[in-house]
């Protein structure tokens, strides 16, 4: 063969590979005008597993750090009520307890969800500088019909407490629903609502999506024991994280906690735990890879809940709150995005 031939078929060879290479999505920013949105992905342990000792006042020292950050926006993992919405419509596809019901808030507001969200949206395009008490209270329980309990919770902190009563859509059964939420130990009631009303906020943004959970399968208890099975022959990596954690989270501070689940370390032996022992496990039926396939539609669909968020507000300062595991696709998918720049959380807990 020529010398002149091999350099076409080189070239044909090659084509492919550098026709794929030439586009970098990540770089079409460069020239971007304004600054871009700064994103950072805390990962968090869920606090309803935290044993029975463990004391809301651990979280201070992580708060502190996260007010440091001055985020505009923050996102928490939990359904938006458009999706409750959306199962309650198709039950067929998605159950009879997708999400809590909000019957309670619809008799004292006379608000269904679709109703509450258009509420909820009107009432902040027109919110004031300085709300007035009755405000608040209608607004927490628009929140509350709208299947959005942490931006309820939001409001009800930034009354004072003489003003957190019934009244302006709000009866007793919901003023005790609110007293409930401050107590609840979750992420979204310690960290998210607290750190929303220290900060101004009027809500924080539900983001989480389980619309692609619905496996469709033909033996769906041969599914959960083949998932089970990859899972236990996992490395041991995963496990001395979840044994070291389960240490940590007995401290009075859980600062140091916070430090490692978001370290870079930690981050691959989470993303690594939840796929590799699924993709190199044999099964006829593919099971776990039908898995990964639906973890990967979960975590695409709640980035782009995220990015929605701050959609109209280039520039804008984003605090993402999600379980660890998701935080290596969120920082990856995230960062790939026009006028984003993914802030390093480990940097700011230090």
């Amino acid at each position: 063969m020529s010398k002149w031939n091999k350099a076409v078929l080189g070239a044909v060879v090659a084509a492919p590979l550098m026709a794929h290479a030439q586009v970098d999505l990540t770089r079409l920013d460069r020239d971007m005008v304004g600054p871009k949105s700064q994103v950072m992905v805390l990962g968090t342990v869920h606090l309803s597993g935290m044993p029975a000792e463990f004391k809301p006042a651990s979280l201070n020292g992580l708060i502190e750090r996260l007010a440091a950050f001055r985020p505009d926006i923050i996102t928490i993992e939990q359904e938006p009520g458009e999706d409750c919405d959306l199962a309650a419509r198709h039950p067929a596809k998605y159950g009879k307890d997708w999400c809590p019901s909000t019957a309670a808030a619809m008799e004292a507001t006379g608000l269904d969800m679709p109703a509450a969200l258009a509420e909820v949206d009107k009432t902040l395009k027109s919110w004031p500088a300085q709300p007035t008490a009755s405000q608040r209270r209608r607004l927490a329980a628009a929140f509350l019909a709208a299947n959005e309990p942490a931006s309820a919770q939001v409001q009800w902190m930034q009354l004072a407490e003489s003003e957190r009563r019934a009244g302006d859509g709000l009866n007793a059964a919901l003023v005790e629903r609110l007293n409930k939420l401050m107590k609840r130990k979750n992420e979204d009631s310690l960290i998210a609502a607290p750190l929303a009303a220290r900060l101004g906020h009027q809500r924080v943004y539900a983001v989480d999506n389980h619309t692609g959970d619905r496996i469709d399968v033909p033996d769906i208890k041969a599914f959960v024991k083949s998932i089970e099975s990859a899972w236990a022959s996992g490395g041991s990596e995963m496990k001395a994280v979840e044994k070291h954690k389960d240490e940590m989270s007995l401290g009075a501070d859980m600062l140091p906690l916070y430090r490692y689940i978001n370290s870079p370390d930690s981050m691959r032996i989470h993303a690594e735990g939840n796929v590799l022992p699924m993709m190199r496990t044999k099964s006829a039926e593919g099971y776990p890879q039908i898995w990964v396939g639906g973890w990967e539609v979960r975590n695409l669909r709640m980035v782009a809940n995220i990015r929605e968020t701050f959609r109209e507000r280039p520039g804008a300062r984003v605090l993402s709150i999600v379980g660890a595991s998701h935080k290596p696709w969120f920082d990856d998918w995230l960062g790939q995005l026009q006028g984003v720049e993914i802030v390093n959380a480990a940097e700011v807990l230090k």
